[in-house]
């Protein structure tokens, strides 16, 4: 079993705390209503009486009220602790032990009552229907009560569940998002290291070296945004370049890249390398297949709450045909939005006969 994070148990100190500050403002308040209730309805209207005794029957109320404050606790730590059994065997064994409880309350408040305000023994001149109507008021309250700690408790322990799945649902997506990404990084790897054996075989040592120094600078800078699960759309330009860097080794002239880029969408969240498939998309089917000087645009808008950005690259049907499907690149991104988001995103393609263009449409969101 794993030991619980810190995050963990600050949520659990911070629900007890809470939980009990609610508990004693309770218990308190209610005992306090208890009481003028009692005196408002039992002891007042006697006032007038000739053998009527202040003293006593306040004494008597301070005795019952400290009996109950004293039994409602006790019912308290009882549900707590049966909380997480099964609901049906829960509510029978509260209302069980309120049942107990309301008859040990009804025993010492006749008690209470026949010693200190008529200074009898507590049996003396007791009957079954005095007994019964005491009984029932008696039961009544420690009921409400255990209504009340039920209800507390029980919303404590579905609140702490939704907690515990929002928690797990989190990592799950966390997970996923992981899994995604880290099918990129072979795929692209793959790709450079296999232009970088063709340098070294062709006997271009000098870019060789250049393109895997910039390509340790790519990796470098990528495994910064592993600490996080979101980067924005300015950082993902930055690490665009980096790898534009590395095909630039590879084609030199023939690759150019023209970016028109809203300035305040750059502050846009996005999943980390998010743009660099769909750029190695464009260089595998434009550029690689070209053999003259080619154009990428990278093009984002905003409108209203959505980001559109667009990837341009000159190449169409007539060169090379897309594989089955967006390829993993594509398909990747699209999952990846579609997790991080927590929404289905549009991410379209179009093979034009001259130019291929890929359009991703997101959510629009920024940082608090």
């Amino acid at each position: 079993m794993n030991a619980p994070t810190q995050s963990e148990l600050t949520i659990s100190l911070q629900a007890f705390s809470k939980q009990s500050h609610q508990f004693w403002s309770l218990q308190i308040l209610g005992w306090l209503g208890y009481t003028m209730v009692v005196f408002i309805s039992i002891i007042h209207p006697q006032f007038d009486d000739n053998d009527f005794n202040l003293r006593g029957q306040l004494l008597n109320l301070s005795v019952e009220v400290i009996c109950g404050f004293t039994l409602s606790f006790l019912q308290w730590s009882i549900i707590r602790r049966i909380v997480h059994w099964p609901l049906k065997h829960t509510l029978i064994a509260s209302f069980a032990s309120a049942a107990v409880l309301g008859l040990v309350f009804n025993v010492i408040k006749l008690a209470s009552y026949k010693t200190i305000v008529y200074h009898q023994v507590w049996y003396q001149e007791l009957n079954m229907l005095e007994f019964g109507g005491w009984f029932l008021f008696s039961v009544s309250t420690m009921f409400v009560w255990t209504a009340i700690f039920f209800i507390m408790l029980y919303n404590a322990r579905l609140q702490k569940e939704h907690e515990m799945l929002l928690r797990a649902q989190t990592a799950a997506k966390d997970a996923q998002l992981q899994m995604l990404r880290y099918q990129l990084n072979p795929h692209f790897m793959f790709n450079t290291m296999n232009a970088i054996s063709t340098l070294i075989m062709k006997k271009e040592n000098g870019m060789a070296q250049e393109m895997l120094d910039k390509l340790c600078d790519f990796f470098r800078a990528s495994l910064e945004h592993d600490a996080s699960d979101a980067s924005y759309l300015g950082k993902e330009l930055e690490l665009l370049d980096l790898y534009l860097s590395i095909e630039k080794v590879r084609f030199c002239e023939r690759l150019n890249v023209n970016y028109d880029v809203d300035p305040y969408s750059k502050q846009a969240k996005l999943p980390p390398l998010i743009l660099q498939p769909i750029v190695e998309n464009a260089i595998k089917y434009g550029v690689e297949v070209r053999k003259k000087h080619n154009v990428i645009d990278i093009i984002v808008t905003k409108h209203e709450g959505h980001l559109e950005i667009l990837v341009e690259n000159e190449g169409g049907e007539s060169d090379k045909p897309l594989e089955k499907g967006f390829g993993i690149g594509l398909s990747n991104t699209k999952e990846r939005l579609d997790t991080f988001f927590n929404t289905p995103c549009q991410l379209s393609v179009e093979n034009g006969k001259t130019k291929t263009r890929v359009t991703m449409v997101i959510p629009f969101v920024i940082e608090k």
